[in-house]
């Protein structure tokens, strides 16, 4: 899908996405999964101040692991490398990689957002979730090394991601509103 002249869900109206989402929700029912998925860098560390989720404390409205400076070191001292943040050309050829992906596999590719520190994606494909995310990160980590961007033999991706299943038309519409829409300004084309 690089350089496709597909919509850009940007800029689509959201009774054109929902009629998008219909189609494809029908056409997809049987053998495919409509995701939401959201590979993490390491940037974020349990013990962060800014708090933390793990796996016992991923509740919906739970409160964020305390500030810790004793885990955050701990969690600082097992990282490999720097942590990753994502300037204008890594995000540009995260995307490449994941439309990329997506169009290889036959997945199909509703939204995407590459920030800083993350990647949003809304996708409907033929496999589990966690072999769309290991995909995603896969692929994208082999664009960055060939574009030079990630020297290091191991992957920049903090290990697992989120993954929600989207059962019906309302939550695609709001999954591809929130990673279009939802993320804050957009970032610019350039590096500093």
């Amino acid at each position: 899908m690089v350089g496709s002249p597909l919509i850009d869900l940007r800029v689509v109206p959201l009774q054109t996405c929902r009629a998008l989402e219909r189609y494809h929700v029908e056409r997809y029912r049987h053998s495919s999964r409509l995701l939401h998925i959201l590979p993490f860098l390491r940037t974020w560390l349990h013990g962060d101040k800014r708090g933390s989720i793990d796996r016992f404390h991923n509740r919906y409205r739970a409160p964020y692991i305390q500030a810790s400076d004793k885990w955050q070191h701990y969690n600082e001292q097992r990282l490999r490398s720097e942590p990753l943040i994502l300037k204008a050309r890594h995000r540009k050829s995260i995307e490449a990689a994941i439309r990329e992906t997506c169009n290889i596999r036959k997945w199909l590719l509703h939204a995407i957002n590459v920030r800083t520190n993350h990647v949003h994606t809304v996708v409907t494909a033929n496999r589990r979730a966690g072999l769309v995310l290991n995909a995603f990160k896969a692929n994208a980590t082999r664009q960055l090394r060939e574009d030079g961007l990630w020297p290091h033999s191991f992957s920049p991706w903090a290990d697992k991601g989120n993954k929600r299943k989207l059962w019906n038309e309302q939550s695609v519409a709001r999954a591809i509103d929130y990673v279009v829409n939802g993320q804050g300004d957009d970032l610019p084309d350039f590096d500093d």
